[in-house]
């Protein structure tokens, strides 16, 4: 959570991504890195050049999970009492121009000098973290 650019007061509340697509993504590089070790097997037991390509491909399919990983669990947002940090995205209240909430594709933030966010619907709690914002914008 890289520390916001701006005072924003005190910290409110954290968001990280959320459970279900960690879950997901953990049962995709379990399944990836079992069948990696069952095709190592089998071309250790049969001597065919396939099994190996076989293993390789669920080993690049591991490691671009696991990286994937990674880079969403740094995806943060977080609501302090004068303002909201995403990313490298940080606003005070004041400075928020509109507010688009999607359930498909996220929650548009676009400040009044035109710095725009997208938070994505990966992020725990979306649904909490559009109406907290809406409830403290001005007028």
């Amino acid at each position: 959570m890289p520390p916001p650019q701006k005072k924003l007061g005190a910290l409110v509340s954290v968001h990280g991504i959320s459970p279900v697509f960690l879950q997901r993504a953990a049962i995709v590089a379990v399944l990836a890195f079992f069948f990696f070790l069952a095709m190592l097997l089998v071309f250790y037991l049969r001597q065919q050049i396939v099994y190996f390509v076989l293993s390789t491909a669920f080993l690049v399919v591991y490691i671009f999970t696991m990286i994937g990983w990674v880079m969403q669990r740094r995806n943060v947002v977080s609501i302090y009492e004068n303002g909201i940090a995403y990313r490298k995205f940080a606003s005070r209240w004041d400075e928020i121009k509109s507010v688009v909430a999607d359930a498909e594709w996220g929650i548009a933030i676009v400040k009044t000098n035109g710095e725009s966010a997208t938070i994505s619907k990966t992020i725990a709690d979306f649904e909490k973290i559009a109406v907290t914002i809406r409830k403290r914008l001005p007028g």
